[in-house]
């Protein structure tokens, strides 16, 4: 394997110079370090992280606190942070949480502290997860990817509210006055603000509100509802908190009977893959996943670096109207 003095005398320069292009040093001038580069490349230089991190006080590593497993939106978002992190020299260590109880929680914090990562990235959609982190001492910076009421920390998200207000006067604007929603789970802070974002577009409008169907973003959950909504006939229009639950529905309302959209409108929520290629097609709200994880490696980052934190706003949301939306 080359060495640090390897990579020093190919480049020309002494090893503490390749030292501190290797911890960004701000005095190295940009030819220098771009001569350093290009001999770590031809070297294919890997620099022995655990004698680094004793210098430096940094793993480059940073840790990812995830309570969702497989779904398309936090699968999507680790994507981009592991992306982001790699084009800035960092690792990404990822704990998946089995159970959102406290010891839970505290102890995947403990465990990545223990793989020393320099900081933390949150997706965990439950409010209770951020009330268990609010009473701990969590001794390095962390961003979430959701936002709850009094949660501590940088926070990232994507503009749930006004995507559901988005889909729910688009259905409105097709002639239908009574949707119904299916909702997320409860303590869920993207259900919470998706069915906000549904009512603000009903109450705008001066448009009856039903209560709530409450899911678990399943599409056996969806498939369920279709079967028992089509028994009530009362309403013209669904929108389904997230996009499974809409295709459930969609199957639900078909093996019933019940045609979509020429009986019943239905939307959902997040545009996975599949959304465009369902018969019918599914209306749905677009959001970025991968854009947040790119984001949240961008703050937490300056945290750790000491700089000016970058601020975003809530990421914009875009709706994607298809076959699965006609007029009344």
């Amino acid at each position: 394997m080359p060495s640090i003095r390897d990579v020093a005398r190919l480049a020309g320069v002494s090893h503490q110079t390749v030292s501190r292009v290797l911890n960004d040093h701000p005095s190295i001038r940009p030819e220098t370090k771009a001569k350093v580069l290009d001999a770590i490349s031809v070297l294919d230089y890997r620099p022995n992280l655990a004698a680094r991190a004793l210098v430096t006080s940094k793993s480059n590593i940073l840790g990812v606190l995830s309570a969702t497993i497989g779904e398309f939106g936090p699968t999507s978002s680790i994507a981009g942070i592991e992306d982001a992190a790699r084009e800035e020299g960092y690792s990404v260590s990822t704990l998946n949480l089995g159970a959102t109880t406290p010891e839970a929680i505290g102890n995947a914090v403990r465990q990545l502290a223990r793989e020393q990562v320099d900081g933390i990235v949150v997706l965990a959609p439950q409010v209770r997860v951020f009330h268990v982190l609010r009473g701990m001492t969590v001794e390095m910076p962390f961003v979430s990817l959701q936002t709850a009421s009094g949660s501590d920390g940088v926070t990232l998200s994507a503009d749930q509210v006004a995507g559901a207000r988005a889909a729910t006067e688009h259905l409105i604007s097709l002639g239908h006055s009574d949707i119904l929603h299916l909702a997320g789970p409860q303590d869920w802070i993207e259900a919470e603000s998706r069915m906000r974002g549904y009512l603000d577009g009903l109450r705008e409008a001066d448009l009856p509100t039903f209560p709530p169907i409450r899911g678990d973003w399943t599409a056996d959950f969806g498939y369920f509802a279709g079967q028992e909504l089509s028994r009530r006939r009362d309403f013209t229009a669904v929108f389904a908190a997230n996009d499974l639950m809409a295709i459930g529905l969609m199957h639900g309302f078909r093996d019933a009977g019940v045609r979509v959209p020429h009986d019943v409108s239905v939307i959902g929520f997040d545009d996975i893959p599949v959304a465009a290629h369902v018969a019918p097609t599914l209306s749905t709200v677009h959001q970025d996943f991968p854009e947040l994880g790119r984001r949240a490696v961008r703050i937490l980052l300056a945290q750790i670096r000491g700089e000016a934190v970058p601020e975003f706003g809530p990421l914009q949301t875009l709706l994607r109207t298809r076959e699965s939306t006609a007029s009344r």
